[in-house]
């Protein structure tokens, strides 16, 4: 079944991703493609719809990014976000320019009047506050737009040729930030490109395993089984789509939460499926050994997983095909294209370059985490298998700050399981969309019992978020972090000092490596 499709044109700006998911939340299936994208690509794709992203570049620089004015001729609808905005204005005819003085430039929240006769803001209250970001100012607007919203200090905070269906906001309705902003996107999308809402998961789940069935045919699949949400959801879409041609491998890298594996074994022993448990910790530690850096340290856990599948892979005969529970911010975060790298996923910047398979298949690639707890749901997972914590391939791999031992990796599995246990008793387990615990390579003087002591600072993170893509430090009760603090500094030997990270993403990612 081919989806209604809305293309997100990706000029570099912070929230791209976001803007994706909020049109996915209005039942339209929606792609992040960049600027490199040919015309005929975008035009092959068929959208109803596209948006321009914002970017942190000023559209008069001639090395800033810029699309062909022929995309005006296709007789989609754009919608141009900030950078968007402009590059609208400066590619028909407008003239951009820096803002003449401090009061032209707008950052952060604005009272904002909407022309509500607008078809973007129709329905919308007149007044509200949008999240700005720009420095640029739209001096002349191009011909045949008319200004739709506007500030105290800016006359054309939108602007809208209704005919030719062209719109463009310097605000940011993707962020809970600007007040009605998910209402304004589902304008665009049913009042300018008159969607019909097509995307859900019901669908998805139904095409996913038809697609997958047609692809495997009669082959031998293979599939990495963490536990977690996302290669949990995985398994249980290949069990209905090929059934017992699928075997699933859990490897046990020695770098899990406290009975993280026997776990993993009793979550899945009700499931007809073949799952194998391999015992690696030694080979991942000593191809760890003496590492520091966390990309580097992606990479090795990403290639000994590979390794480890190809084996298990000769050991139940051809195999064609291996599975991964990669979701789409994991891709966003490794780069693509120009986009920058923020981190390496084991499961995809990670990868080696030989891979001993006729193909990776990654069903959940382009899913942001909350679609793919809804597709859990559809496929009947228990509930606390959809909700159970994020952990990420590498495991505590990368929650050892410095190198990677075993006397570490022991050391953290312990403090994060109280950690998590306090949480737990505390009554905050749903309140928190992940929490846990990483040890610093950081060492401090302490006092205990009239000693002296000299060991490691373990740091606790916390966060809320709803796709993983943004996140704001979770408000923990002071008792839930002092009874965890308490205990870990008294049960757990080589730690002497506990602190909190009260840091969002971004500027930090939820991980610290």
């Amino acid at each position: 079944m081919e989806h209604e499709l809305v293309i997100v044109l990706d000029f570099g700006g912070q929230y791209n991703q976001l803007i994706a998911r909020r049109v996915r939340e209005c039942g339209v299936y929606c792609e992040v493609k960049p600027y490199t994208t040919p015309l005929a690509e975008l035009k092959a794709a068929n959208p109803i719809g596209i948006i321009f992203t914002g970017g942190p570049n000023s559209v008069y620089d001639p090395a800033s990014p810029h699309y062909t004015s022929e995309i005006f001729q296709l007789g989609v609808p754009i919608l141009g976000i900030c950078y968007g905005c402009q590059l609208i204005a400066h590619s028909l005819g407008g003239l951009v320019t820096p803002a003449v003085d401090d009061s032209a430039r707008e950052y952060g929240k604005t009272e904002t009047f909407y022309d509500t006769s607008c078809r973007l803001f129709q329905g919308l209250p007149e007044t509200g506050i949008s999240w700005m970001s720009h420095g640029d100012y739209m001096a002349k607007v191009p011909e045949g737009f008319q200004l739709v919203a506007h500030s105290a200090a800016c006359p054309n905070v939108a602007i809208a040729d209704e005919a030719r269906g062209f719109y463009g906001v310097q605000f940011h309705p993707e962020v809970n930030h600007t007040e009605n902003g998910l209402k304004m996107l589902h304008n665009f999308l049913y009042e300018v490109c008159h969607a019909k809402g097509d995307w859900t998961m019901g669908d998805y789940c139904k095409t996913a395993i038809a697609s997958i069935r047609q692809k495997v045919g009669d082959g031998k699949v293979l599939l990495a089984l963490s536990g977690g949400v996302d290669s949990s959801v995985a398994a249980a879409l290949l069990a209905e789509a090929v059934g017992d041609q699928l075997t699933c491998v859990f490897v046990d890298h020695g770098l899990m939460r406290k009975d993280e594996g026997d776990e993993v074994e009793k979550a899945f022993e009700k499931w007809n499926i073949h799952l194998i448990r391999m015992n690696e910790e030694e080979r991942f530690l000593t191809a760890l050994a003496g590492v520091s850096d966390p990309e580097q340290k992606r990479k090795i856990i990403g290639e000994q997983f590979i390794r480890v599948f190809e084996v298990v892979g000769k050991q139940i005969g051809a195999v064609d095909y291996l599975v991964q529970g990669t979701i789409y911010p994991d891709v966003i975060e490794s780069g693509t294209g120009d986009a920058a790298v923020i981190k390496s996923h084991h499961n995809v910047g990670g990868l080696p370059d030989y891979v001993d398979f006729k193909e990776i298949i990654e069903p959940l690639r382009m899913l942001f985490k909350d679609e793919v707890r809804q597709l859990g749901r559809e496929l009947g997972l228990p509930e606390y298998l959809v909700m159970r914590q994020p952990f990420p391939g590498p495991g505590l791999g990368i929650r050892i700050i410095g190198d990677v031992t075993k006397e570490k990796a022991d050391l953290l599995r312990e403090a994060d399981a109280i950690f998590r246990e306090e949480v737990a008793k505390g009554g905050w387990d749903r309140n928190i969309n992940q929490y846990f615990a990483v040890l610093t390579n950081m060492r401090s003087v302490g006092v205990m019992g009239d000693g002296r002591t000299y060991d490691y600072t373990l740091a606790l993170r916390g966060v809320t978020t709803t796709d993983f893509m943004t996140a704001d430090w979770a408000r923990i009760p002071y008792e839930i972090l002092d009874a965890a603090s308490t205990r870990i500094v008294n049960e757990v030997k080589g730690i002497n000092r506990v602190v909190y990270d009260i840091t969002s993403k971004p500027p930090a990612t939820i991980e610290w490596e």
